[in-house]
């Protein structure tokens, strides 16, 4: 019977696995930059709906317009954007309006290949040793990618949201320092994603997954960066808690009103309830060994409970879904991605009724929620020894990293 090329079982192999030729380029990772730059195209014939309202936070932020400075978000409830997008965005200012705006576009959609390629990796290290199929997993990744990447033109080129790309963007490269086991970098990537956009409040379950001698100080630096970034606002400024109150229509197709919830606008309890909700599901996805679903729950919890329903919003569910698809699961069609990709973003295009819309987003949060947590999940052959562990088994310290790492990665 012919074996499998594997990692282990062919030492210094799986660095050529997928590669185009001579070039470190990998196949999967061509097609999906075709695949990217095919619907860059699409996407750019819309006008980026939201740019506007970034060009004005980073002016407001830089007093290049009146009101601004420590005193934009008291001023200017309607900005539910992080300081740090703004500052982000200040990178194109220099260029003329409509050059800095396609600019922008392509460095948030390159940001988006950039990020299959991160999670990858991460799934390549995390099932480091255990028999791992790299072909397989570059497949998977083209699959889900391939589901990903129309939700993330979506968010980068259509509606151009940099707080939002910023901070999924962020929260991958926590994924990628969790599974390395660098603790402080899990810590500060996870600070940078709540300084871009406060609902990334809802990804620091991911905390939870480090060892407990480290977890504290990765903890530290993620409150200590959040207060550097919205402190001076808060201190200098006490209306700027008025932003924390802004209020958006809730729209007929919200989720919210299978609740029966009406309001013609976000009720008071709303936003408090979607953080918490993310939370609470990431900590038990962390508690039941599942830590790789905590960026889908938090998402689900985000669609399920907002009273808007732009389609941009769908970007956060489908990198949990690619999350959990690379290294929550081992299965080769990443399935859970191309059901979020297609009751989703298909109900939104294809599905005229409010009403029917909102069922569908609901009954997938509550579906995926309910998967990644409660179905059977098999562990790796060289951890159904012993309990499991959300972290690689043979990491030896967010201190440090063993060897292995130092080898060519393979996805």
């Amino acid at each position: 019977m012919r074996k499998r090329r594997t990692a282990t079982a062919v030492p210094g192999d799986g660095a050529r696995i997928g590669r185009i030729g001579g070039y470190p380029v990998r196949w999967h990772i061509a097609l999906l930059a075709l695949w990217t730059v095919a619907w860059f195209f699409v996407a750019e014939r819309h006008e980026a709906v939201s740019w506007h309202y970034l060009v004005r936070g980073q002016q407001l932020l830089f007093h290049q317009l009146p009101g601004g400075g420590l005193a934009l978000y008291a001023n200017h409830p309607e900005l539910q954007i992080g300081p740090v997008s703004f500052l982000v965005a200040g990178l194109f200012a220099p260029f003329p309006a409509e050059l800095g705006e396609k600019l922008a576009d392509a460095f948030m959609s390159g940001l988006g290949l950039y990020m299959l390629v991160l999670v990858g990796r991460a799934a390549a290290d995390h099932y480091r040793g255990t028999g791992l199929n790299h072909k397989r997993l570059q497949q998977r990744v083209l699959i889900a990618g391939a589901a990903f990447i129309p939700m993330w033109v979506e968010v980068s080129v259509r509606f151009a949201h940099l707080d939002d790309v910023l901070a999924l963007f962020f929260t991958t490269l926590a994924v990628r320092a969790l599974v390395r086991g660098n603790a402080t970098a899990v810590g500060v990537f996870l600070a940078l994603a709540v300084d871009s956009k406060p609902w990334a409040v809802g990804f620091l379950p991911l905390l939870l997954a480090l060892p407990r001698p480290v977890r504290l100080r990765s903890a530290a630096w993620t409150v200590g960066l959040v207060a550097v970034a919205w402190l001076p606002f808060y201190l200098t400024h006490l209306d700027t808690l008025a932003a924390a109150r802004f209020t958006i229509p809730n729209q007929p197709a919200s989720a919210l009103r299978w609740f029966g919830v009406h309001d013609a606008a976000t009720p008071w309890w709303d936003r408090p309830a979607q953080m918490a909700l993310g939370i609470a599901l990431g900590a038990l996805a962390v508690r039941r060994h599942r830590w790789p679903a905590v960026v889908l729950l938090a998402a689900d919890a985000r669609i399920v409970l907002d009273p808007s329903v732009y389609t941009y919003y769908n970007a956060s569910v489908l990198l949990g879904t690619l999350i959990w698809d690379s290294i929550g699961q081992r299965r080769l069609v990443p399935w859970v991605s191309w059901l979020a990709l297609i009751s989703l973003y298909g109900s939104a295009l294809f599905i005229p009724s409010d009403s029917a819309q909102g069922l569908i987003r609901l009954a997938f949060a509550a579906g995926s929620a309910a998967y990644v947590l409660l179905w059977p999940h098999r562990p790796p052959r060289s951890r159904r020894r012993g309990r499991g562990s959300p972290a690689r088994p043979h990491t030896t310290s967010p201190l440090g990293r063993p060897a292995e790492y130092d080898a060519p990665q393979n996805c």
